[in-house]
Formats: structure tokens, C-alpha cells, sequence
């Protein structure tokens, strides 16, 4: 099921930008969102609770040029406030690929909107990362408001500290 969603995404890939509607939050919970103790999430800017930064799985697609997925879950924060962005770095946009909500393609850029009134509680969206190999240590800039800052991923391998 899982490989039979991500080939339908990759086959629909034009990574560009989009804005992840408010709809397609898959379920409200309480922020930040902790994750587990095995796979604990990690938070950003006090806006977003992002994966952790050792995801130890990818799934096979088979199809090009995303043959890989990586499912992992994110949950930005509630409440008012400027849209949370999170891209991909330029000169990292023909080797992962982002994937949260249902848009039904893989992006560089996805724009979150606060959804809801409580800052106490965050929207949790479905997705992850689509990659040309089955693992890599790649970066994610996460920018809210006037702050920025670049998060690194390591998946199937762990990234050296940085």
C-alpha cells in the first residue's frame, strides 16, 4: 500500500511550491509533539515539530526519478501566527524531494498555515521525504516569520553532528 501511494505521487511529480490547506491535517494533537522515545520528533523554531534527525527506514517506489520514500509524520504548531515554509535547499532539489499533505505531488517548497486557535495544539500532517537513493543525509530549511534555520535528516544512515 504503502510503495502503491508513493508511486502514485512520483508519477505525479512537479516539484514546485504549494501551500498545504488546513483540510488535509490528518489529526489535532497536543505541541509540541514529543513523537516516541524510540523515534523522538525534533522541534523548530518553536513552530514545528519536524522528524528527528535519524529516520532509519526508506521504502522502495520503483518508480524514477524518486525511487525511495521515507515515511515520517510532522505536526506544525496552532494558533496565530506567519505560515511555517519548509524547502529544500537549491542545490539539493535533484536529490530529495518533500511530501506533506495530500497534494498528490513531491515538492521543493510547502507553506503550513496555523491551523486552529490553540497554540497548545498542532496539526498533524502525513508525509515524508522522496529520494533518488535509498539513504542520505539531507537538509531541510525550516523558516517562520523572519527566522530561518537549515535541519539535517539522516535517513537509513545517521549525519556526522554539525
Amino acid at each position: 500500500m504503502l510503495a502503491e501511494l508513493a508511486v502514485g505521487l512520483v508519477l505525479a511529480a512537479s516539484a514546485g511550491e504549494r501551500t498545504v490547506p488546513c483540510a488535509e491535517v490528518i489529526q489535532t494533537v497536543a505541541f509540541p509533539y514529543i513523537g516516541s522515545s524510540r523515534y523522538p520528533s525534533q522541534l523548530v523554531l518553536d513552530a514545528v515539530s519536524a522528524p528527528g534527525r535519524h529516520l532509519p527506514q526508506s521504502s522502495e517506489t520503483g518508480a524514477p526519478p524518486w525511487k525511495w520514500f521515507s515515511k515520517w509524520g510532522m505536526v506544525v504548531r496552532g494558533g496565530e501566527g506567519v505560515h511555517v515554509v519548509v524547502s529544500v535547499p537549491r542545490t539539493w532539489r535533484n536529490r530529495v524531494a518533500i511530501v506533506w499533505g495530500n497534494g498528490g505531488s513531491v515538492y521543493h517548497t510547502l507553506r503550513f498555515p496555523r491551523c486552529g486557535d490553540d497554540p497548545g495544539s498542532g496539526s498533524a500532517y502525513a508525509g515524508g521525504f522522496f529520494l533518488r537513493k535509498p539513504s542520505g543525509c539531507v537538509p531541510l530549511r525550516f523558516t517562520v516569520g523572519e527566522r530561518t534555520t537549515l535541519v539535517w535528516f539522516g535517513i537509513v544512515r545517521r549525519c556526522p553532528r554539525r
